[in-house]
């Protein structure tokens, strides 16, 4: 029998409210009382964690930008070559949305439409889209294409349409159309290419 658990802590708790309430709610029609008090704590831990809502859409950003890092990163170490690699984005978002609410589409571009240019939101949603861009670039580069900034571009482009799928029609399986789609582009690129 090991150790009583422990219950998280309030930043923790603030933060899963704020992943529940701001993704399904919209940041702007969440207001900071509905966090803390799906979250159960004190009017004081918000502002002792993060200083106010700007910080808490922050981190809530972030940490849901290094959960998804985790899930795709584990999808592409699954894949067996360059091409399943690529592909691996759209495997990681079917366990993705095995487990976390998608119906409103990408928290980050939802947020980037939510929340004031320049502010630390920002900041964190543009810093997950220019992450996607740059691992993407590596994955692609790795086929042997000719442009694979192009191609990445494509994929990506295919990526955030099914996103927008996701929020709007899932029952047309956005995601397998996606996979399949990017799957014939990189190999007409590299049939192209030889």
């Amino acid at each position: 029998m090991g150790p009583p658990r422990q219950a998280p802590a309030p930043r923790d708790r603030l933060l899963a409210a704020a992943d529940e309430l701001f993704y399904s709610e919209g940041i702007t029609s969440t207001g900071v009382d509905a966090v803390i008090a799906r979250a159960g704590v004190a009017t004081g831990s918000l502002y002792n964690n993060f200083g106010g809502k700007d910080a808490l859409v922050a981190a809530y950003l972030e940490a849901r930008d290094l959960r998804w890092r985790h899930e795709w990163e584990a999808s592409i170490a699954d894949a067996r070559d360059p091409i399943t690699r690529v592909l691996a984005i759209f495997d990681a978002m079917q366990r993705w949305t095995s487990a976390t609410p998608a119906h409103r589409g990408c928290a980050h571009a939802a947020a980037a439409t939510q929340v004031k240019d320049g502010s630390p939101a920002m900041t964190a949603a543009m810093a997950h889209k220019q992450h996607l861009r740059q691992r993407m670039c590596e994955l692609v580069a790795a086929t042997g294409v000719r442009d694979p900034a192009n191609l990445a571009q494509d994929i990506l482009l295919l990526y955030e349409g099914m996103f927008a799928m996701l929020a709007m029609d899932p029952g047309v399986a956005p995601i397998q159309r996606a996979r399949r789609l990017a799957d014939a582009l990189i190999r007409a690129e590299i049939a192209e290419t030889r």
